[in-house]
């Protein structure tokens, strides 16, 4: 398993790990505004749903930041899984911050297919 330090890193390595972190930043401050909003934004599919984004991108981005090669499985799973997140958070309308989420998502998403190649 190769290693590489943090300047050894492609841009769009490092691009990838920038988006994912702040993809499970703004995934978690959307769980806590769902929980607050309540009705749909707080079924349980919806909640797990960013919950699991989170988890994967922090993940993804503790993968490339390792300099593993397997980053490239855990930034395709990320690239599904944020896809999905940002498809669940554009069901429950014209909310700023669930367009906020979304927007992430769908930025991230596009991001761990480019490293997932890289």
């Amino acid at each position: 398993m190769a290693t590489t330090t943090r300047q050894q890193l492609s841009n769009e390595v490092r691009q990838c790990i920038d988006e994912c972190l702040s993809c499970h930043r703004i995934c978690l401050e959307t769980v806590a505004y769902c929980l607050q909003q309540g009705g749909k934004h707080a079924e349980a599919a919806h909640i797990t749903t960013m919950l699991a984004c989170a988890e994967i991108c922090r993940t993804s981005a503790q993968f490339m930041l390792l300099g593993t090669e397997l980053h490239k499985h855990t930034c395709t799973a990320c690239a599904e899984v944020c896809d999905r997140c940002a498809e669940s958070c554009e069901q429950l309308g014209n909310d700023q911050q669930m367009k906020a989420c979304a927007e992430a998502c769908r930025r991230c998403a596009e991001s761990c297919r480019r490293a997932a190649k890289a």
